[in-house]
C-alpha cells in the first residue's frame, strides 16, 4: 500500500502536470505528421528530459507513446497515409468511410476503441508485470538471463524484415556497435582507434544511434523521395457521434482484436503494426460480410484500432518486467532509464515498486487526457496536415541536434548522430531494418556479461549444472523465432503480406479514384 501511495503523490505536482500536457501536445502531433514517428519522437524528446527528475522525464516519454496513438489515426483516414506504422491498418477502411462522408464517426470510434485498447493492455501490465518480474528474480541467473536476452533478440531479427538474413546482419551490426568502448571484464579498449570519446565505459552514444536511425534517417530518406502528395485532406467530416447501433455491432471486432493485440505486446518486437494488420484480417474472416471490408466498414476500424494500441501495455510489461524491449519505443526508454540510474528488469520491482505504479498511473492518464482531446479536437487540426514538408524538416533536424548535444554536450556526439543517419538511409536502401540495430546496441552488452559469468560458473561443472531447463528452453525458443519465418516465407506470402498487398491495392485504387475525380472536375 505504501508503493501504491508513494508513486501516486509522485504525480501531484505543477511540473509533472506541465509534462504530461506537453508529451500529450508532442505525441499528438507527431502522430498527425506522416513519416514522424513515435520512436523518432521519444528519441528525440529524450534528450531534452536527461535533465529532468525520472518522474517527470517519464512523463513526457509515455505521454508522447500512448497520445501518437490517438494522432496517427488522423492522417490514415483523411489523406489515406499512416501517421506511424501502428496506423497501417487503419487505411484500409478509415480512408474509404472518409470518402463517403463519414470521416468525422471513423475518427471518434477510432478514439474511443483506441482508448480501451490501450487501458485493457494496462490491466495486463498491471496484473502480469509483478508475477513475471518475480519469477524473473527467483529462477534467472546469468544462464537464464544470456538466454532471455538472445531470446528477445532473434524474436526482433526474425520479424523485422522479410529476409531473416538482413535481420541477422542488423543485429550483428548492433553486436558490434555495442562492443565499442571499454569492456568492463577486463578494462580492455575495443575499436576505440584511439578517439578519446570512444573510450569510456558507454562507448558509442546510445541516444545518438537512436536519434540517428530513428529521426535522421527518416528525415533524409523523405527529402531524398518526397514528391507532392496528390490526396488532400478530405474536410466534409459528416457527423461525429456513434448511434447506439453503430456501438453494437463494434463490440464483437473490438473484444477479438483486443484479444490479438494483448497477445502481440507481451511478444518482444512484434509491434502495433503488425497487431493491427492481423486483426482487421482475423475479423473480416469472422464478418457476415467480409467483401464490405476495405470499402469502408466501420468494423474495419475497429478492428485495426483495437488490437495496434492493445499492444502497449504488454510491450511495457516485458521492458519493465524482464529488461527486453518490447518494441523500439521501449528501447528508447531504456536507455533513459539507463541514464538516470534505473535499471528495467525484475529487480526494478524491488527496488523502485513505487515508480512502476507511477508509470502505470501516467499511463492511464496519457489515455484519458489524450481521450478527451481527439473527442474534443477542432477541425483547424486537420489544416495541419496541409503544412508543407520543407517547414517541418529544418526544425525536426535542428531539434534533434539540439537534442543530441544536450546529452553530452559533445560535438562528437552530433557528428555521432549525423553519421547514423546516413548509415540509416543505406540500410533502409538495402533493406535492413534498424530496429534489430538498436535492440542488439542495448542488449549486446547485457548478453556478453551475462555470457562471461556463465562461463565462469561452467569451470569445472558439468552442463546441466549449469545451463537450467528454463535458459535451454529459450535458447529453443531463440531457434525456432529464426527458423519458423524462413519456413513459412518458403511456402509463400505470410498474413502480414498478405494484408499489406491488399494495403497497397486499396491506396492505388483511392489515388486511381480521386485522379479520375480530378479528370472529371477538369
Amino acid at each position: 500500500m505504501n508503493e501504491l501511495i508513494e508513486g501516486l503523490s509522485a504525480l501531484a505536482s505543477i511540473e509533472v502536470v506541465l509534462c504530461l500536457l506537453l508529451g500529450l501536445g508532442l505525441g499528438l502531433l507527431v502522430g498527425m505528421f506522416p513519416g514522424i514517428t513515435a520512436t523518432m519522437a521519444v528519441a528525440l524528446a529524450s534528450g531534452f528530459t536527461l535533465t529532468l527528475d525520472p518522474v517527470p522525464g517519464l512523463c513526457v516519454l509515455l505521454t508522447i507513446y500512448v497520445a501518437a496513438n490517438f494522432g496517427d489515426r488522423v492522417p490514415s483516414i483523411l489523406i489515406n497515409t499512416p501517421g506511424t506504422p501502428a496506423s497501417i491498418a487503419t487505411t484500409l477502411d478509415g480512408y474509404p468511410m472518409a470518402k463517403q462522408g463519414k470521416a468525422g464517426l471513423a475518427l471518434t470510434m477510432s478514439a474511443f476503441v483506441t482508448a480501451g485498447g490501450v487501458l485493457l493492455s494496462m490491466v495486463i501490465f498491471i496484473a502480469a508485470a509483478v508475477p513475471i518480474a518475480t519469477i524473473a528474480r527467483d529462477y534467472f541467473r546469468s544462464p537464464e538471463l544470456f538466454a532471455l536476452v538472445v531470446f528477445g533478440l532473434t524474436v526482433m531479427i526474425g520479424i523485422a524484415s522479410n529476409s531473416v538474413l538482413k535481420g541477422l546482419i542488423a543485429g550483428v551490426i548492433g553486436l558490434l556497435i555495442g562492443s565499442v568502448g571499454l569492456y568492463s571484464a577486463t578494462g580492455d579498449q575495443r575499436f576505440t582507434f584511439g578517439i578519446s570519446e570512444l573510450s569510456g565505459s558507454e562507448g558509442v552514444s546510445f541516444l545518438a544511434v537512436i536519434i540517428g536511425l530513428f529521426g535522421v534517417t527518416e528525415l533524409f530518406d523523405q527529402m531524398l523521395t518526397h514528391s507532392k502528395s496528390q490526396i488532400k485532406p478530405i474536410s466534409a467530416l459528416g457527423r461525429w457521434w456513434p448511434n447506439k447501433a453503430e456501438f453494437r455491432s463494434s463490440v464483437k471486432p473490438f473484444a477479438v482484436s483486443s484479444g490479438v493485440g494483448l497477445v502481440a505486446g507481451l511478444v518482444p518486437a512484434a509491434g502495433g503494426d503488425i497487431a493491427g494488420l492481423i486483426g482487421w484480417d482475423r475479423v473480416r474472416r469472422m464478418s457476415k460480410h467480409p467483401k464490405s471490408f476495405g470499402k469502408g466498414n466501420l468494423e474495419g476500424v475497429v478492428a485495426a484500432d483495437t488490437a495496434s494500441s492493445a499492444t502497449l501495455g504488454g510491450s511495457l510489461t516485458t521492458t519493465m518486467a524482464l529488461g527486453i524491449p518490447g518494441d523500439s519505443v521501449m528501447a528508447v526508454m531504456i536507455g533513459s532509464m539507463l541514464i538516470w540510474g534505473l535499471n528495467p528488469g525484475p529487480q526494478l520491482f524491488t527496488t523502485r515498486p513505487d515508480l512502476v505504479v507511477t508509470m502505470a498511473a501516467i499511463m492511464i492518464i496519457a489515455v484519458v487526457l489524450s481521450l478527451i482531446a481527439s473527442i474534443v479536437r477542432m477541425k483547424g487540426m486537420v489544416k495541419l496536415l496541409d503544412t508543407p514538408n520543407h517547414y517541418l524538416w529544418p526544425t525536426i533536424l535542428l531539434f534533434c541536434m539540439l537534442g543530441t548535444y544536450a546529452t553530452t554536450n559533445s560535438i562528437f556526439t552530433v557528428v555521432t548522430m549525423l553519421v547514423f543517419g546516413v548509415v540509416g538511409v543505406v540500410l533502409k536502401r538495402v533493406g535492413i531494418p534498424a530496429g534489430p540495430v538498436v535492440l542488439g546496441l542495448l542488449l549486446g552488452p547485457i548478453a556478453e556479461e551475462n555470457l562471461a559469468r556463465t562461463l565462469v560458473l561452467q569451470q569445472g561443472r558439468g552442463f546441466f549444472e549449469v545451463w537450467s531447463p528454463i535458459a535451454l528452453a529459450f535458447l529453443a525458443l531463440a531457434a525456432i523465432s529464426l527458423i519458423v519465418p524462413m519456413l513459412r516465407r518458403r511456402k509463400g506470402s505470410t498474413l502480414e503480406q498478405k494484408v499489406a498487398d491488399e494495403l497497397a491495392q486499396a491506396e492505388t485504387s483511392a489515388l486511381d479514384s480521386y485522379n479520375e475525380k480530378q479528370e472529371n472536375t477538369k
